[in-house]
C-alpha cells in the first residue's frame, strides 16, 4: 500500500487505504466508446498510481476495467502494494461468478482486494431487488471470498433495509458500503451510525460535490474560512470532513498537480469536532444527489 496514505481496518481483518482514486466519474465510458480502448484513461490512471494513489476504485459499469488493468501493468508498482476494487452490475440472467471472471480477465489480475455489488437496483425492470434477490446475490459474492479471489466483499448504494436483508443470512458481513456522501447528502436517518454499529466501513464517492456539481450553497463560506485557517485549499477541507468522520474518501482528477497536492496537504491537518459538526449542520440546509436520481425517490435524503 502507498506508505503516505493511512489505512482503515475492515471487519474481516484486511486494511483499506482511506483515500482512493476513482475511475467512475471523469473516466466513465459511455455508448460506442465502451468498446474501444481509451489510452487517455489508462495514462491518467498510471499518473495517479505513480503519484501515490494505490487504492484504485473501478467497476464493470464504468466500462474501463481494461484501461485500469493496463495502468496497473504499466505502473511498475508491485501487485501487493495496490488495493484494487471492482463491482458487479448484477446483469439479469448472469451469475456473479461469470461477471467476476470477466472482470478479472479485463483487469489482468487473479484476485481483487474488494468486490462490491454496485447497487441494489437489479430487480425486475431496474427496481430495487427483493429481499430474496438481495440475499441470493450476497451468497454468490460470499463464494468469491471463500475462494480467495476477492479478499474483501461489500456493497454500494445500499440503504439500511437492503443491508438488513443481507445481514439476516450473511456468513461474511459486508466489509464496506460505498455511497454518495457529502454535506448535501448525509443520509438522514442515522445511516452512518447504523454502519458503525454493525462494523461496516463506509466509503464516500463524490465527496467534492459541494464544490463541483452543487457549488453556491451554505457550506461554501465554511470551506473558505477553514481553508484560510489551515493554509490549504477548499478541496482539502471537503476531503478532511469525510476522513475525520472515519469514512474512506474516493476522488479523482485529471491534474497530476492536484492529485499530488492532496497527498502533500491532507495529512498535515485535521478538522476539530466542532468544525466537522459545523459543516454537517450547514450542509443540512441544502439537498443534492448527483447519482442514481432515477432510482431513489425525489427528495429522498437517506
Amino acid at each position: 500500500m502507498s506508505p503516505s496514505i493511512p489505512t482503515l481496518k475492515l471487519n474481516d481483518g484486511n486494511s483499506i487505504p482511506i483515500l482512493g482514486y476513482g475511475l467512475g466519474t471523469a473516466n466513465f465510458k459511455r455508448g460506442p466508446a465502451k468498446d474501444k480502448f481509451d489510452e487517455s484513461i489508462a495514462q491518467a490512471t498510471v499518473t495517479a498510481i505513480r503519484a501515490g494513489y494505490h487504492h484504485l476504485d473501478g467497476a464493470e459499469g464504468y466500462g474501463n476495467e481494461t484501461e485500469l488493468g493496463a495502468a496497473i501493468a504499466r505502473s511498475g508498482v508491485p501487485r501487493d502494494q495496490l488495493f484494487v476494487t471492482t463491482k458487479t452490475s448484477c446483469r439479469k440472467g448472469e451469475t456473479i461468478e461469470l461477471a467476476f471472471s470477466r472482470s478479472l480477465e479485463k483487469l489482468g489480475l487473479d484476485y481483487v482486494d474488494l468486490y462490491l455489488i454496485h447497487s441494489p437496483f437489479f430487480g425486475e425492470g431496474g427496481k430495487a431487488a427483493t429481499k430474496e434477490e438481495l440475499q441470493a446475490k450476497w451468497r454468490e459474492v460470499e463464494a468469491l471470498k471463500d475462494s480467495g479471489r476477492a479478499k474483501s466483499i461489500g456493497v454500494s448504494n445500499y440503504l439500511r433495509e437492503h443491508l438488513e436483508a443481507v445481514l439476516e443470512i450473511a456468513k461474511h458481513k459486508p466489509a464496506v458500503n460505498q455511497i454518495e456522501y457529502h454535506p448535501y447528502l448525509q443520509h438522514e436517518g442515522e445511516l452512518v451510525e447504523y454502519h458503525r454499529g454493525k462494523g461496516i466501513a463506509l466509503e464516500a464517492y463524490s465527496p467534492l460535490t459541494a464544490l463541483t456539481k452543487a457549488k453556491g450553497g451554505p457550506v461554501d463560506e465554511v470551506y473558505e474560512r477553514l481553508a484560510g485557517k489551515y493554509g490549504v485549499e477548499v478541496g482539502d477541507v471537503a476531503l478532511r470532513w469525510v476522513l475525520d468522520q472515519g469514512i474512506v474518501a474516493l476522488t479523482t482528477s485529471g491534474s497530476e498537480e492536484r492529485l499530488k497536492g492532496w497527498l502533500e496537504r491532507l495529512w498535515g491537518f485535521e478538522l476539530t469536532e466542532e468544525e466537522v459538526e459545523e459543516i454537517s449542520e450547514r450542509g443540512k440546509g441544502k439537498h443534492f444527489r448527483g447519482f442514481w436520481n432515477g432510482k431513489f425517490e425525489e427528495g429522498d435524503r437517506r
